[in-house]
């Protein structure tokens, strides 16, 4: 029976599944961004990169300026490897995808709500220090008993301890506790090394996860509002 549950966010609760990278990779387009798929990939690695590494994000920061310092990066990089790059796409993405987010985000409030009335939930992010005032402005902070991030704890996805951190935080063995993400590798693996069940919200990942280790998660969803009646099952 579970008992807890602990969720991502990142690409599970802000964008309902899809992988941050083809959020932002859509948005480029939208913005006439003329490179190519493969220097954006580069430049999307390098940012996140940059901002789990350096002191760039602080902890006051929103999800807006984590977006608008996120493309800055890519917008270095591409520049390093001699694209021609207009600054002044930097804030129309940056608030284009916030827009997205604040949007999905207001959607899977209500889930979360429901959620919240029959489990515990702890939130494990990889996540720059600032996790608590972005869910703190997008209003979803006090659903959550407690918050593991891999900038304040010093381990990340998908580093299995990270997870487990989430687990002690619950207080459950892991066999009674859900993990819910959205990547294959940084979630739902981790979570069976653990002993965890685990639902994977499988919509469109960024070159990871086959078909063949689908098996392996112990429930498969499309749309984050399917998750109270799949954590029912699993019970």
């Amino acid at each position: 029976m579970i008992k807890g549950v602990l969720l991502d966010y990142g690409g599970t609760i802000d964008t309902n599944g899809l992988h941050w990278a083809n959020v932002l990779w859509e948005s480029y387009q939208q913005n006439q961004v003329n490179v190519d798929r493969d220097a954006f990939a580069g430049a999307y690695t390098f940012g996140e990169r940059a901002l789990a590494l350096n002191p760039i994000i602080k902890p006051h920061h929103v999800f807006y300026d984590v977006l608008f310092l996120k493309v800055e990066q890519q917008f270095a990089f591409l520049r390093e490897k001699g694209f021609s790059m207009n600054d002044e796409a930097i804030q129309s993405i940056a608030s284009a995808c916030n827009h997205f987010a604040r949007t999905t985000v207001e959607k899977a409030a209500p889930v979360l709500a429901e959620l919240a009335k029959d489990y515990p939930l702890v939130m494990v992010s990889n996540f720059y220090g600032n996790i608590n005032s972005v869910l703190k402005d997008f209003g979803i902070r006090d659903f959550f008993q407690s918050v593991v991030e891999s900038a304040v704890v010093g381990v990340r996805k998908p580093d299995p301890q990270i997870y487990q951190l989430g687990v002690d935080a619950l207080g459950f063995q892991p066999a009674a506790c859900a993990v819910v993400g959205d990547s294959y590798s940084k979630d739902i693996l981790p979570a069976k090394q653990l002993g965890c069940r685990s639902v994977w919200i499988n919509v469109k990942g960024w070159d990871e996860a086959t078909d063949h280790e689908q098996k392996h998660a112990d429930a498969e969803i499309s749309d984050f509002a399917q998750l109270p009646e799949i954590l029912k099952n699993l019970g």
